[in-house]
């Protein structure tokens, strides 16, 4: 079978394959017309968030059995119409689920502790103690929306904070020691902070809007290390303003174009959300560690090998 590349992975993946007979194409450096012209004769196709995978671009792929996603989103692949010609699309869920879950602590713990302040002064001369004070993860009740492979890994990381952990998936049951199934009225209850690990869909965009935040019973501290949609950056801001978001730690952003890559950086919101001193930023690297790198490789050779009987 043939395997086209469009975005680089790790080598293993190729390796492997091409060791079990597979013919791998690397096509990431490929426009998409030159993709495109090469889609007949594929038979799978690896890729990551370079293009949307719908019924434009995949017209020509006629002997295309599977798509395979190194990632854990499936929002750049149409699956209804992959569904409709017989393409088997999937991912690798799971595989930088426990780089998701110590990126989420790693940020609250800056935050709380103001760390990249207190970093930035003491580099400056500037020794402040009083107004460096830190909060503890211990004290607070954390609630998790969305419970698939990373809002579990954040909650086995949080067990050992003593953390009153909180959790909501609409599809599936919450059900870990240490964790509290809950209503999303519940977390809207009683939570200090929220992180949100849901997938995008036209269910979860902008998830986090003004009516969320009002409806929380008292300030919060927001993380979004999912998809920049489920957010918007707007309602953020007047949360911040408005002192009900008393901080957050965003991975992700609303204003990342289809590649995930930061396209709207001139846009009003965005402009008054980095002038506020108690929101951290990551540039879209929750999951993008070392390890995961493997992992992710490791989980889609496992379903690429699976199916292939």
């Amino acid at each position: 079978m043939t395997v086209l590349f469009l975005d680089s992975v790790h080598p293993l993946v190729a390796e492997t394959l091409t060791a079990k007979g597979y013919t791998c194409i690397e096509a990431w450096t490929w426009s998409a017309e030159e993709i495109k012209s090469r889609l007949p004769e594929a038979d799978v196709l690896v890729l990551r968030s370079r293009y949307r995978m719908d019924a434009d671009f995949l017209s020509g792929a006629e002997q295309l059995k599977w798509i395979a996603r190194s990632g854990v989103g499936m929002e750049n692949i149409d699956e209804a119409y992959c569904q409709s010609k017989g393409i088997r699309a999937f991912n690798a869920a799971g595989g930088n689920a426990d780089a998701v879950g110590e990126h989420v602590i790693g940020m609250l713990l800056a935050l709380f502790n103001k760390l990249a302040s207190g970093n930035d002064e003491v580099r400056a001369g500037i020794w402040r103690r009083e107004a460096h004070r830190g909060l503890e993860l211990g004290h607070r009740t954390i609630g998790i929306i969305g419970f698939g492979h990373t809002g579990q890994s954040l909650a086995k990381k949080l067990s050992g904070f003593g953390t009153r952990v909180l959790a909501y998936d609409k599809y599936a049951p919450v059900n870990m020691e240490g964790v509290q199934s809950a209503s999303l009225n519940q977390i809207q209850h009683v939570c200090d902070v929220l992180s949100f690990h849901v997938p995008l869909n036209d269910e979860t965009r902008h998830y986090l809007n003004e009516a969320f935040i009002q409806d929380m019973e008292h300030p919060f501290y927001l993380v979004n290390a999912a998809r920049g949609s489920v957010a918007s950056t707007e309602a953020i801001v007047k949360g911040l303003e408005t002192k009900k978001i008393l901080g957050a730690c965003l991975d992700v952003l609303e204003e990342e174009d289809a590649s995930l890559s930061l396209k709207g950086m001139d846009g009003p919101a965005f402009q008054k959300l980095i002038t506020h001193k108690n929101v951290l930023l990551s540039p879209h690297v929750a999951g993008w560690t070392v390890e995961s790198h493997v992992r992710l490789a490791e989980v889609l050779l496992e379903r690429i090998l699976e199916l292939d009987v």
